[in-house]
């Protein structure tokens, strides 16, 4: 501790407003964007130092209960970052951006996405919890455009009428997840991430990202779990 952190640069001020205006940036994205912070601000720059640079934003942040953090997308695996609020919840995080009819919506869909088999809450099911919100009940139609800005805002991600959480929202509420959700929110055996989308070991009920098993699984030809051994029973993909 009595060693100074790293002096804070201009290129560490503009790479931190950057990423809290994209609320999520993604890995290749936040390499492109350190080397031309550095860059412009004719600092030193190494292609291999991102982390160390976010360490030291870090370190300053600490003080502001402020963290940035690296998370991976459940869909392709690949890295992405977010400036995290350690002081707040999630709610009040959120409260001042939505309502309070919209934040019940949001609660409610997270709940079906979180107490789901696959991480995932269809819209039909998402809709029919639209007029039984406690604050206020809200219509199908209105309901659909406050999905459609919880997705913009990403915070959800939608495919195919089917609704999960994105990234961002993954990375900035995972200790919100993991202490409202104790008895089903479970990390990722390989990567120890929040894992929504995920596959199970029927033997010992540990989960694995769909890009962590694709990973763990390559080239192997009888998938075993990698904590009890048993024979991994789901599809690989």
């Amino acid at each position: 501790n009595t060693q100074m952190a790293a002096q804070m640069t201009n290129a560490h001020r503009r790479f931190l407003q950057v990423l809290m205006s994209n609320g999520i940036t993604e890995g290749s994205e936040a390499r492109k964007l350190h080397q031309h912070c550095c860059e412009t601000d004719k600092v030193y720059y190494a292609h291999d130092k991102l982390d160390d640079f976010i360490s030291t934003i870090n370190s300053h942040l600490q003080p502001l209960f402020m963290q940035i953090r690296k998370g991976i997308s459940e869909d392709n695996g690949r890295a992405h970052y977010a400036v995290v609020n350690l002081a707040e919840t999630e709610v009040t995080k959120m409260a001042s951006d939505y309502t309070e009819t919209e934040l019940e919506l949001f609660r409610k869909t997270m709940d079906l996405i979180i107490l789901s088999e696959n991480g995932f809450a269809s819209s039909t099911d998402i809709l029919n919890l639209a007029d039984q919100l406690k604050t206020k009940k809200m219509k199908k139609k209105e309901a659909e455009q406050v999905l459609k800005v919880f997705v913009e805002d990403k915070w959800l991600s939608e495919k195919n009428g089917e609704y999960t959480l994105h990234t961002r929202c993954i990375i900035e509420m995972e200790q919100y997840i993991l202490s409202n959700y104790q008895d089903v929110a479970r990390k990722c055996n390989l990567c120890h991430s929040l894992a929504i989308q995920s596959q199970v070991c029927e033997s010992c009920g540990i989960g694995m990202h769909l890009p962590c098993v694709r990973k763990y699984f390559k080239g192997q030809t009888e998938p075993r779990c990698p904590k009890c051994n048993e024979f991994w029973s789901c599809d690989t993909p």
